[in-house]
């Protein structure tokens, strides 16, 4: 299968300074993807190459098998059948929603234009908001109305530039939902960059984890969450501790106490490894991170391993307790046996080995 979005080893630059390179990925018909990382990471510079807002200097973006850019060539913006959601919606004040939304429909027909509008403004529930203006709105609909407006026209490939950054957390968490759900109905494929985690993982089905200008890992958001590719994905991901060890061939030595390591499982990543990994045959001292998530520790009465907990979280029904480990480092689990345990007394801990997984420092 061809994918619809194609993105290879591209280069971005302003003036002498780089903002991504050699990034690459592809995106197929009717997907939902996400670059997401921190704010000045790049992402939002690939987003505006895609539109054919920004040349690239090396690489070549592609839609549907046509060519968008090259080094010295690109297609106008207006030509690529690529719809654009702004962060800031960029609606017309003088134009009302039912005008906004028809704004890029210019050579359609006028029952042809209706039509649509009246389509849209059903999928996106503002029948009774047609007439309205856009400074009348709560930011929920604007952002609906912006969402109407792009869909309009029907483009091959949706963008969208931090499309919730302007909401509450809960409206957020809610259109993220409604949005999704609205894309799929349409068949939409669809881009959408973030640096909010939460946004990326309820919207889309694979994510692309961006630093530095560089794409490190491009999976689903289950293998992000339970196979980061390394620790910088893991660590800006944060969910877990990065506790420094010291592996010994057979055995690491953490602040957990002395684990063997035997077997192998891989992910296809060549920088990162499973916790359990074959012995090899040198000795040398390696230094490595392993990573703990809150479903690795338990509460586990009269182990020899003690942690004192020292905060809790409640996150609904559950609750996140956070350990001190006996070298000062601290780590958290979700394990409900802690969340009855006063605070400040040591206790037993246990470590399942369920997804640990280790990455060399």
């Amino acid at each position: 299968m061809t994918p619809l979005l194609t993105v290879k080893d591209i280069l971005c630059r302003y003036g002498q300074r780089v903002v991504c390179e050699g990034l690459g990925f592809h995106v197929d018909a009717g997907a939902l993807v996400s670059l997401l990382g921190p704010s000045g990471c790049g992402k939002t510079t690939v987003l505006r190459a895609i539109a054919g807002f920004e040349p690239v200097h090396a690489g070549s973006i592609s839609l549907a098998g046509r060519e968008l850019s090259r080094a010295g060539y690109m297609v106008p913006p207006e030509q690529r059948q690529v719809g654009l959601v702004f962060q800031d919606y960029a609606l017309f004040p003088h134009l009302s929603v039912a005008g906004n939304i028809a704004f890029g429909l210019g050579g359609s027909s006028s029952a042809e234009r209706e039509r649509t509008v009246r389509d849209l403004l059903a999928l996106t529930r503002l029948e009774e908001y047609a007439k309205a203006w856009p400074a009348d709105l709560s930011g929920g609909q604007q952002q609906r109305v912006a969402l109407a407006r792009a869909l309009a026209p029907r483009p091959r490939l949706l963008l969208l530039d931090e499309p919730f950054s302007n909401l509450d957390t809960t409206l957020r968490r809610d259109l993220c939902l409604d949005v999704r759900e609205l894309l799929k109905a349409r068949g939409t494929t669809a881009l959408i960059v973030t640096h909010d985690q939460s946004e990326a993982f309820a919207m889309a089905d694979e994510i692309g984890v961006m630093a530095a200008g560089r794409l490190l890992q491009w999976n689903s958001p289950r293998q992000l969450c339970l196979r980061p590719a390394s620790a910088t994905v893991a660590r800006f991901l944060g969910q877990g501790q990065l506790l420094p060890a010291t592996r010994h061939g057979r055995w690491l030595q953490t602040p957990l106490g002395a684990l063997q390591v035997t077997g192998l499982e891989t992910n296809g990543s060549g920088d990162a490894q499973p916790f359990l990994f074959p012995p090899h045959a040198d000795q040398t001292p390696q230094a490595v991170y392993l990573l703990v998530r809150p479903w690795n520790l338990c509460l586990r009465r009269g182990s020899e391993l003690l942690a004192t907990p020292t905060a809790r979280s409640f996150q609904g029904a559950g609750a996140l307790t956070t350990l001190q480990l006996a070298d000062g480092s601290l780590v958290q689990s979700d394990d409900p046996g802690f969340s009855e345990l006063p605070l400040g007394n040591p206790v037993g801990l246990g470590l399942t080995e369920r997804e640990l997984r280790f990455f060399t420092a």
